[in-house]
């Protein structure tokens, strides 16, 4: 945890962490294995992963500039779900932060072919920082689904506004994935092997 002087960080470390305890924004020192910390270090690696992919993206084709631009005010966005997580009792993410994620989902996947397969991760080098981004964002969900399962038996709960965010993130993350990979090395399909693959006179 830091210091801050108004807004300024002016130290680094302050050695409160070394007994395995952490302080959130309300004032409560919680130990580091606490569902909150959890949830709020798997939001925080997922912005990590949010980081990299606008970067590629950047680098690429792949997006227009007013959807980067989304992009990148969904990664605010995603901070503030970590803060908002960091502060019991705050709300900073609205039901109009999920729609915008929704709108970009279907522009982004309304010229894609149908998908008549699994695809696995790959396609290109944005592509591939989706699916990290998508991966790691449904872990974040699932933590944050525990912090709301721990909050509730003292009569507490996450903000519903959150819950939508975090999960309608990953599924912009698997549409701009597909989005990535057919504007770059295409689509990796998954193959099944000769076992996965059941056929009529199987089943009989």
């Amino acid at each position: 945890m830091t210091e801050k002087k108004g807004y300024r960080l002016t130290r680094i470390y302050t050695r409160t962490g070394d007994k395995g305890t952490t302080r959130i924004g309300d004032g409560q020192q919680l130990p580091k294995s606490h569902p909150r910390i959890h949830a709020i270090g798997s939001v925080d690696e997922t912005n990590s992963w949010l980081g990299m992919l606008i970067h590629s993206l950047k680098q690429g084709n792949e997006v227009t500039v007013d959807q980067l631009k989304q992009i990148q005010d969904i990664q605010h966005r995603m901070f503030d779900v970590g803060g908002e997580l960091a502060m019991p009792g705050y709300q900073l993410i609205q039901e109009e932060h999920t729609k915008v994620i929704e709108a970009l989902i279907d522009e982004l996947n309304e010229p894609l072919p149908p998908l008549k397969n699994f695809t696995l991760p790959g396609g290109g080098q944005s592509a591939c920082h989706c699916h990290m981004a998508r991966t790691v964002s449904r872990r974040a969900e699932r933590h944050v689904i525990e912090l709301n399962d721990v909050l509730q038996e003292s009569g507490e709960k996450v903000n519903e506004p959150l819950l939508k965010f975090v999960n309608r993130l990953s599924d912009l993350m698997y549409v701009l994935g597909r989005h990535c990979a057919l504007k770059d090395e295409g689509e990796v399909l998954w193959q099944a092997s000769e076992k996965s693959k059941i056929t009529d006179q199987d089943q009989k």
